[in-house]
């Protein structure tokens, strides 16, 4: 599914005859049989060599020279992971964090989308790509995988490699496709907090070696873990219906077409945060939380979050539809193979938010629904087989639109809360209640890049592979915000404080090259090394958020467009096999250097202290990584897996304040307390250079095991397994400029599961998933206005359940 990441560094390659189904087909038929069920991370097994499509060609795993894991879709039911979200618990280096499908971001090693902010502008740094065809929304990744093969999770930037740019890794998801053999796969799940879920598919052909079809569906319900004292609602349920279907043609022998097609929705009551903690801000005590809430006479339902109830009061929705429809077409013409990938998509996002957290009516109506289209077109060609020089070369076409409606309206609290409440404003309910924001965002985003890579075999063991991309983006918006108080009077200084109106259109257009070259050896056939160089860009953007406004309230336009970012990457690996492949251990050092990374600033340069999406300065990220799994016995696998990531704001002096030093009018320069770190808060900004960057952990892994015995039940032979699935985070923090109120003590996490399999046949587990009930948070926030209220998501607490799956 990668696009051309497949392609590229096409010389490791052996050659690969056409099979009568698809090439990913019989990669990932051999994958699956040899990585499925074993292992939470299901790279090796333990044993044997595990073969991928990464590079568009059929190789195995320890011969790709990229830093990279794969996990069969045996393993992903056997564990749980049925998401990337739940996806993270087996990849270390993998972070995904989610207040709602839009809100939410995937990142490896510590990069790929600014935590926090979501702002459709720009554009995400890890790819998400399904049968190659890219997702330009991150919101595709909630969705329940449907039918699955494998899943390949790459790290570092893949610049040359794919038809759209990405800049931290990739997430490449390959579905299983028609076959010319009849077979039939159903699988059923229950579980406590009313969890079913069940999935299908069914396959055969239409035409004997001609023609096969494939259809596949997915229905997942789940009831919330978070009560609602007020409606009596549970809410952060789950609720995903989806459905798959896909031809394949073989008219000849050197000529195939793929056709998919897919739908996908969510109506969940979703999704809620909620009251963790308070701590002191700069603010006057009487605009700080505790005195706020009391002079409201309101009480939360409870002051630990692990007691799992809130008192919101609007409504929550986090409906979504999601589908397209993709033609792939492979064209064989001996000496070299052209590959075309057609796609359009479609994204719509109908939510409904409580963002002010609390049951008061502060904000009663935050809601930005969307409708997002896109359209997407790839053309390769690849040298076939292995030569002195092999190359890739390609053109990649992609254009998206889209529209959204947001509306803002505050609520009779809202005075009390947001103004100075011994104002003559803050003392009237009716300065805010009602006042409403109906903002109208249009956006256009064209990408069109030439890329290519060439392979130098100089000898059977050293190979050297550069690759070279050319890239156009243009982004075009539309932004227009009206704001009105419901009495059809001009707005007052303390409403347009509040609710600004305001209209831009931003314009970015840029062209830019980059390239990378990479040196492969062979050091026996059981060791492989490999170093790696990147010089890669991230388109820059537009600003669909707003402007900070001048003096004269109109919009800061220099403020409306966001530079790309400049990224310097360099890594060096080690991929080895031992004890007759029993035992692999894969090892990789990495460094990147962001400049220009794309943020949320407060520029004081302008006059105003709203924070705004803009370039930060720079970044740095580097650690070690290591992927292992030993086999010592037919009966016996265990894995562990491991990342220590060192990443850091290099410079980036106007910052957001953490909440310890925000709302003050203008606080002293001085050093940021506690694990902020050696920066300082200036009258403007903070300076928070030195700190860690958000949202990733010094210290992650994964490790697990499995046991199993032969055992014959019901008459059918097989085995009775009992595995183990853990995983540990190290503390990160939850807030772009680190704050002790907002850090996320480090976790670990257990899940096991116990069950009874027969080859091609019956799987019978039940599973045990948080089995310690551990307490820990996915996220944290902060109450806009600088009030101290520090809210959460936490985790799932402990669930369990039985699954029945049968192949035919």
């Amino acid at each position: 599914m990668s696009l051309t990441l497949a392609l590229l560094l096409a010389g490791q390659a052996a050659t690969v005859s056409t099979p009568a189904v698809p090439p990913e087909t019989a990669a990932g038929e051999q994958a699956d049989a040899q990585a499925n069920g074993r292992l939470g991370n299901q790279q090796q097994g333990g044993g044997g060599d595990v073969v991928v499509t990464a590079r568009r060609r059929a190789e195995t795993i320890q011969t790709v020279p990229i830093a990279m894991s794969v996990i069969g879709g045996t393993a992903l039911a056997e564990t749980g992971a049925y998401n990337v979200s739940r996806l993270t618990q087996l990849q270390p280096t993998l972070q995904f964090y989610s207040t709602n499908p839009r809100n939410s971001a995937a990142n490896i090693r510590g990069l790929g989308a600014p935590f926090g902010l979501t702002n459709d502008g720009i554009e995400q740094g890890v790819g998400i790509y399904v049968d190659q065809v890219y997702y330009s929304r991150i919101a595709s990744a909630t969705f329940d995988f449907t039918d699955t093969e494998r899943i390949e999770v790459l790290r570092g930037p893949q610049g040359t490699l794919y038809g759209k740019n990405t800049t931290a890794g990739a997430i490449n998801i390959t579905t299983r496709k028609p076959s010319f053999t009849p077979e039939a796969r159903i699988e059923l799940t229950t579980g406590n907090y009313q969890f079913i879920q069940a999935k299908a598919s069914v396959s055969g052909p239409l035409i004997p070696d001609k023609l096969a079809i494939r259809l596949s569906a997915s229905v997942t319900e789940r009831d919330g873990t978070i009560h609602n004292v007020v409606t009596g609602k549970n809410l952060n349920a789950q609720d995903n219906k989806s459905v798959r279907g896909q031809l394949y043609w073989k008219p000849t022998e050197t000529l195939d077409f793929a056709l998919s097609g897919d739908y996908g929705q969510q109506n969940p009551d979703c999704c809620v945060q909620y009251y963790v903690r308070t701590g002191a801000t700069q603010r006057p005590l009487i605009r700080q939380y505790a005195a706020l809430a009391a002079a409201q006479g309101y009480v939360v339902p409870s002051t630990n979050a692990f007691d799992r109830v809130t008192d919101v009061d609007t409504p929550l929705r986090a409906k979504q539809e999601l589908g397209g429809v993709s033609l792939l077409g492979n064209l064989d013409l001996g000496a070299a193979t052209i590959t075309s990938v057609s796609a359009w998509r479609f994204w719509h996002w109908d939510p409904s938010n409580d963002r002010d957290f609390i049951g008061l009516p502060i904000t009663t109506v935050s809601a930005n629904p969307s409708q997002q289209t896109q359209y997407s077109q790839e053309l390769r060609i690849a040298s076939n087989g292995k030569h002195t020089l092999d190359y890739v070369l390609g053109a990649f076409y992609f254009y998206q639109t889209i529209d959204t409606q947001g509306l803002q309206v505050q609520g009779p609290a809202a005075s009390a809360f947001l103004l100075n409440p011994t104002s003559t404003g803050g003392k009237n309910p009716a300065t805010l209640n009602g006042l409403t924001a109906r903002n109208t965002i249009g956006f256009k985003n064209t990408s069109a890049a030439l890329f290519g890579k060439l392979t130098w075999n100089v000898s059977d063991r050293f190979q050297i592979a550069p690759g070279l991309r050319l890239n156009y983006d243009k982004k075009k918006g539309d932004y227009v915000s009206v704001v009105t108080n419901g009495t059809g009077t001009a707005l007052t200084a303390d409403q347009r404080g509040v609710l600004a109106p305001q209209s831009y259109q931003p314009d970015f257009d840029n062209w830019n090259l980059s390239g990378d070259i990479t040196a492969a050896y062979t050091v026996t056939s059981d060791i492989h090394a490999y170093a790696t160089y990147a010089r890669s860009y991230k388109s820059g953007g537009i600003n669909l958020s707003g402007l900070p406004l001048d003096g004269s309230n109109n919009p800061i336009l220099s403020a409306a467009t966001v530079k790309p970012e400049k990224v310097n990457h360099y890594e060096l690996g080690l991929k080895t096999q031992f004890l007759d492949r029993r035992l692999t251990l894969n090892l990789a050092g990495f460094w990147t250097e962001i400049s220009d990374y794309q943020a949320t600033v407060t520029n004081g340069q302008l006059g105003v202290l709203r924070g705004y999406l803009a370039n930060a300065g720079k970044v740095r990220t580097r650690g070690l990584e290591f992927d292992s799994a030993f086999r010592p016995t037919e009966r016996f696998s265990v894995y562990a897996n491991g990342a220590y990531t060192d990443a850091k704001y290099m410079k980036f002096v106007d910052a957001p304040c953490p909440p310890e030093l925000s709302g003050g009018s203008a606080p002293t320069a001085t050093s940021l307390p506690g694990p902020a770190g050696t920066g300082t808060v200036s009258p403007a900004n903070c300076d928070i250079s030195g700190q860690r960057l958000p949202g990733v952990s010094k210290w992650a892994f994964s490790y697990g095991a499995e046991y199993d015995l032969p055992a014959t039940i019901g008459g059918v032979d097989g085995q009775v397994y009992l595995g183990y699935d853990g995983s540990y985070r190290s503390t990160f923090s939850s807030n772009p400029s680190r704050s002790l109120y907002t850090d996320i003590k480090g976790y670990a996490l257990s899940n096991f599961r116990l069950g009874f399999k027969a080859k091609d046949s019956w799987n019978v587990f039940g599973w045990l998933r948080n089995a310690f009930d551990h307490n820990y948070y996915e996220v944290l926030a902060l109450q806009s206005g600088s009030t101290g209220l520090v809210v959460g998501q936490p985790g799932d607490p402990r669930t369990y359940g039985l699954t029945v799956s049968r192949s035919f």
